[in-house]
């Protein structure tokens, strides 16, 4: 199947496998969405991942993560969309809820989270905040 947006079909299962209370999720596999599961995985919000199958089927298990029956992703937001692409410069990276959240940003340097790239002083297109 054809989607659009994979990085935005990738949160929205997120999304509602966590609403649904599921202890899995399984998503189609591309990089940049193993460097995401990856950065979810560093900072706590979910439990972990794996890459399952082989090439022409290849997908990510991502186990999520609960605190008693409450999910610890609250929410995953896209920001940047392909019809409406938004970057930031290095003094504009938003604090997600005062620091509490986190915001990812595609850089010159790689996928990362807005506190390494505050680090390494580079801006860039900021693919999503979760919190």
């Amino acid at each position: 199947m054809n989607v659009t947006d994979p990085i935005a079909d990738m949160l929205v299962r997120i999304k509602n496998a966590n609403m649904r209370r599921h202890p899995t999720v399984d998503i189609p596999h591309s990089r940049i969405k193993e460097k995401l599961a990856e950065i979810l995985l560093k900072e706590g919000y979910i439990a972990k991942y794996e890459v399952i199958g082989e090439i022409p089927q290849k997908y990510i298990r991502i186990y999520l993560k609960y605190r008693g029956k409450t999910p610890v992703i609250q929410e995953l937001k896209r920001v940047s969309k392909p019809g409406r692409r938004y970057y930031v410069k290095r003094e504009e990276i938003p604090r997600v809820l005062g620091g509490l959240g986190i915001a990812i940003l595609s850089t010159s340097k790689g996928i990362m989270t807005d506190k390494e790239a505050r680090l390494l002083g580079v801006g860039g297109e900021l693919i999503c905040m979760v919190w």
